[in-house]
C-alpha cells in the first residue's frame, strides 16, 4: 500500500477524543443510567490506545522495509522521548503546585509532601519503564519505546517471524492479570510495555510485514467484522463485570483496560481503515491527526486543573462534580483546552510538532543567526 492513508490520519484525532473520554469518566455516578452511559462510552473508547500502538507498529514495519532499521529506530526513540520529556515538563509543575496547595489546605507539611512527590517522580522504574511517575496517563510513551526496542531486537537478530507469537504469549499473561483474574493470580504489574504495548505494536507491525493489504472491494466485510466484534466486546465486558459478579449498574461501572474483544475490535477496525485509505480525504479531519499526540501529552495537566477547580467550587459550597452540566462540560473542555495549548506551544516555537518536543532544542533551532 502506498500513498497517504487518510483514514488512519483521521482516526488518530477521533481516537484521541475517546482517550479523553476514558480519563474524564463522563456521567459516572449520575444514577443508574449515568453509569450505563459511562459503561457504553468506556467500552466503545477502549480501542483508542491499542489503535495508536497498532498504527505505530504498522508504520514502523513500513519504514524498516524502506530504510535502515537501526537509523529509523534511533530516530523514532529520540522523537518519542522528546514528547515524553515535554509531557513531564508540562505536567510535573502543575501536579506539584496542586499538591502543595492541597497540603497547605490540609495543614500538612508542604516541604515534606513536595519532597515525597519529587522522590516518587524520579523513581527509575516508574519514570523510565512504567511511565507513571508523574501521571499514569503518560504510560503510553515509555511503553511504545519499549515495544519498538523489542521489535528492533528481533529484527536485528533476524528472528522477526517470532515477534508476533512471543507478543501474543505476553499479552495472554497481561489479560489474565487485568481482566480474567478469576483464572489465575498474577503477582506483578502487567499494565506496561511488555504485556500490552508490545502486543498491539507488534500486531500493527505484523499487518504490514505479512503484506496484509485489505482491498476496497472487501471493505464491507471488514466493516461487518468490526460491528460483530464491537457487539462481542460489549457482551464480554458486561459478562465479566456484571453477569459473573452479580453486580448491577447501580453498584458502579466495570471498566478494565483491555480484554479479548478489545484486540478484535482494534484489528478489524484497523483493517477496515486500511481498505478505505481515502475515507475522509475530502474533509479536514486528516489534517488534525498530527495534533493527537499533543492533546495526549497536554491533557493530563488540563484535566488536573479542571478537576481541581471543580473540587474548589465544591469546598466553596457550589457542588458541580455530581451535576449533569459538569459532565457535559468536562470532556470537551479538556480536549479543546489541550488542543489549544498544544497549538499555542507550536505557534510560540516552544516545540516542533513534526520534530523534537524538547523546548530548549526547539528554541535553539529557531534562533536567528548572528
Amino acid at each position: 500500500m502506498s500513498g497517504r492513508i487518510y483514514s488512519l490520519d483521521s482516526m488518530r484525532i477521533i481516537a484521541m477524543v475517546f482517550v479523553v473520554i476514558i480519563h474524564t469518566d463522563p456521567f459516572v455516578g449520575i444514577g443508574v443510567y449515568g453509569n450505563l452511559l459511562n459503561f457504553t462510552l468506556e467500552t466503545a473508547a477502549r480501542f483508542a490506545v491499542p489503535f495508536f500502538f497498532m498504527t505505530s507498529g504498522y508504520f514502523l514495519a513500513l519504514k524498516f522495509a524502506r530504510s535502515d532499521p537501526g537509523a529509523y529506530y534511533l530516530n523514532r526513540v529520540a522523537k518519542i522521548s522528546s514528547i515524553y520529556i515535554f509531557g513531564l515538563l508540562l505536567t510535573f509543575p502543575v501536579f506539584l503546585t496542586g499538591t502543595a496547595v492541597q497540603a497547605r489546605l490540609n495543614g500538612e507539611s508542604v516541604v515534606y509532601t513536595l519532597g515525597a512527590m519529587t522522590a516518587e517522580a524520579i523513581e527509575p522504574a516508574e519514570l523510565f519503564y512504567y511511565g507513571t511517575s508523574v501521571s499514569e496517563i503518560l504510560w503510553f510513551l515509555p511503553a511504545l519505546i519499549f515495544a519498538y526496542t523489542l521489535i528492533y531486537a528481533f529484527v536485528r537478530v533476524e528472528k522477526a517471524s517470532y515477534i508476533l507469537p512471543v507478543a501474543i504469549g505476553f499479552h495472554i499473561i497481561g489479560l489474565l492479570g487485568a481482566s480474567y483474574t478469576m483464572f489465575i493470580d498474577i503477582p506483578f504489574r502487567i499494565r506496561d510495555g511488555l504485556f500490552f504495548g508490545f502486543f498491539y505494536t507488534t500486531l500493527g507491525y505484523a499487518v504490514y510485514s505479512y503484506d496484509w493489504q485489505p482491498s476496497v472491494k472487501h471493505s464491507r466485510r471488514y466493516l461487518a467484522a468490526t460491528v460483530v466484534c464491537v457487539v462481542f466486546h460489549f457482551a464480554e465486558r458486561y459478562a465479566l463485570g456484571y453477569l459473573l459478579t452479580g453486580e448491577t449498574f447501580a453498584d458502579g461501572v466495570y471498566s478494565p483496560s483491555y480484554t479479548i474483544g478489545t484486540a478484535l475490535v482494534t484489528l478489524t477496525l484497523f483493517l477496515f481503515l486500511l481498505s478505505r485509505p481515502n475515507l475522509t480525504a475530502d474533509t479536514s479531519l486528516p489534517s488534525w491527526g498530527i495534533y493527537a499526540v499533543g492533546v495526549y501529552v497536554v491533557h493530563p495537566s488540563v484535566l488536573y486543573v479542571l478537576n481541581g477547580a471543580g473540587e474548589g467550587l465544591t469546598i466553596a459550597g457550589i457542588v458541580v462534580a455530581e451535576t449533569l452540566w459538569w459532565h457535559l462540560f468536562l470532556t470537551p473542555a479538556v480536549f479543546f483546552g489541550s488542543l489549544g495549548l498544544y497549538m499555542l506551544a507550536e505557534r510560540l516555537e516552544i516545540i516542533e510538532i513534526r520534530g523534537s518536543h524538547l523546548p530548549s532544542l526547539a528554541r535553539l533551532r529557531n534562533r536567528p543567526p548572528g
